[in-house]
């Protein structure tokens, strides 16, 4: 129970601090409603009530007059029901006035009608009922002492008879236990609001919760998904080029043994000179074909320290077989004394790559691209590794998109290259960033840790560099 209440407390407090007086508000105007409704049916009563009682006969004090007073009683009803229209209570701030004009509204009743036996002293029950509807239990014993005071001027005024004046004591208890039972029930039933509130609350918040948590287990899973079928295409695509580089590398070998053998016949200079172009070819050739290997070949998925010039280089390397490489202008301002990263060098490599060839994509031939590596410090040393294109750039509706899984302008792309790659740079501490304006570009920047250069590797450079 202990707990339950902290828990309560814990939710109205983010609730804010008016969760009572909109707890009030509420319970107010359901209330209001009620009191409405009891006071026209008053109002209706008392007219049927002084028509009948005329037409049978009962001799009145003065009927007119309690016509005039039921007028008045429904035009007061009538101005609390405008007010329940527009969603306020009428003289909310001053429940007593409305008690002590209830009473002499009631008295006045009375007293035209039949005197202490009227009828319409069961009004004095009605208005403690709304009394205990709308308010508090001190404002409702209070509205009893205020009616309590008016009957006893009603019982003064009209000196009635022995058997009227023992019945007024017997009415009071009434009045009494009404008041009583009224606000025991006004105070149940405003308590079992507020839990029942309560309660709905904290539904709500837990099924926001559980959609949240449900939302994030999906986008999870389906970045999971994304991945897998990532790597396996990249698997598939390392088996693809391991068995060309197998199929093409035993004809290769052939002809590079027959030019070496036609070479040795010491043939003309003509002769020599096509052997030795057919011979560099051969080696291009071979060395296409070993960095073909080496780009199919799985490497190790262990962290480590990595030197972000070999990274760029790697892509670079890999990235000038792709078709829209030729035509573009890539500079690389890579500083010698840039500190190295810690992450898996192939992962690394695969963001670097995807960065350049999206690069490639958006420009045209005669485009350039820059690759620019800096250390910056801010509350920490970080490496910001930057790739700069002059090219189309990226709409404003497409940057909010940009990084989500299979999005992609490209008409053969997979949409997975970015959101790829900012997982893997949030894998090792960093952060995937951008900057772009339609029609001049765009700048990606990949900000990492950087780590510390240790002191005896710092001396023995220097050591190295003073003896060459």
């Amino acid at each position: 129970m202990k707990g339950e209440n902290e828990s309560i407390v814990k939710k109205n407090a983010r609730k804010g601090p008016g969760w009572e007086l909109e707890d009030a508000s509420k319970w107010e105007l359901a209330a209001e409603s009620i009191v409405v409704r009891m006071r026209w049916f008053g109002v209706a009563m008392g007219y049927i009530l002084v028509q009948s009682r005329v037409a049978l006969g009962v001799e009145l004090r003065d009927p007119s007059a309690v016509r005039a007073f039921l007028a008045l009683g429904a035009g007061y009803a009538a101005l609390d029901l405008a007010f329940h229209r527009m969603g306020e209570v009428f003289l909310k701030r001053a429940p007593l006035f409305v008690a002590t004009m209830e009473s002499i509204f009631i008295a006045l009743l009375c007293y035209h009608d039949t005197g202490l036996n009227s009828p319409f002293r069961w009004y004095y029950l009605l208005s403690l009922v709304c009394c205990a509807i709308r308010y508090r239990p001190a404002t409702a014993w209070l509205t009893f002492c205020v009616h309590c005071a008016s009957l006893l001027c009603l019982t003064t005024i009209l000196e009635p008879s022995r058997a009227d004046r023992l019945s007024v004591p017997v009415f009071v208890g009434v009045l009494a236990w009404v008041t009583w039972a009224g606000s025991a029930l006004s105070t149940l039933l405003k308590d079992t609001g507020r839990r029942l509130e309560r309660v709905n609350e904290e539904l709500r918040e837990n099924r926001a919760e559980l959609e949240r948590r449900v939302l994030e287990r999906s986008e999870a899973l389906r970045a999971a998904q994304a991945r897998v079928i990532h790597q396996e295409k990249m698997a598939a695509f390392g088996l693809l080029a391991a068995g060309i580089a197998h199929e093409v590398g035993n004809p290769l070998a052939a002809l590079s043994s027959l030019v070496q053998l036609l070479r040795r016949r010491q043939p003309d200079t003509y002769s020599l000179e096509k052997l030795d172009l057919a011979a560099r070819q051969l080696d291009r050739i071979g060395r296409t074909l070993r960095e073909l290997v080496d780009f199919s070949r799985p490497g190790p998925l262990v962290e480590g320290p990595v030197r972000i010039r070999e990274v760029v280089d790697e892509a670079l390397g890999i990235a000038k077989y792709y078709h829209s490489t030729k035509g573009r202008i890539i500079t690389t301002e890579l500083a010698e004394d840039v500190p190295n990263v810690r992450a898996v060098r192939d992962h690394l490599v695969q963001v670097v790559l995807n960065l350049v060839l999206n690069a490639i994509d958006a420009t045209v031939k005669g485009g350039r691209i820059d690759i620019k590596a800096e250390t910056i410090e801010q509350n920490g040393t970080f490496l910001v590794l930057t790739l700069q294109d002059d090219g189309r750039g990226i709409s404003i509706a497409d940057q909010c998109r940009l990084f989500q899984p299979y999005f992609t302008t490209k008409t053969r792309g997979t949409g997975l290259g970015l959101y790829i790659s900012r997982e893997i740079v949030e894998e090792f501490g960093g952060r995937l960033t951008f900057e772009s304006d339609l029609g001049r570009g765009a700048t990606f920047s990949v900000r990492l840790p950087a780590l510390k250069v240790e002191p005896t590797r710092s001396i023995s450079v220097a050591a190295e560099a003073r003896s060459a």
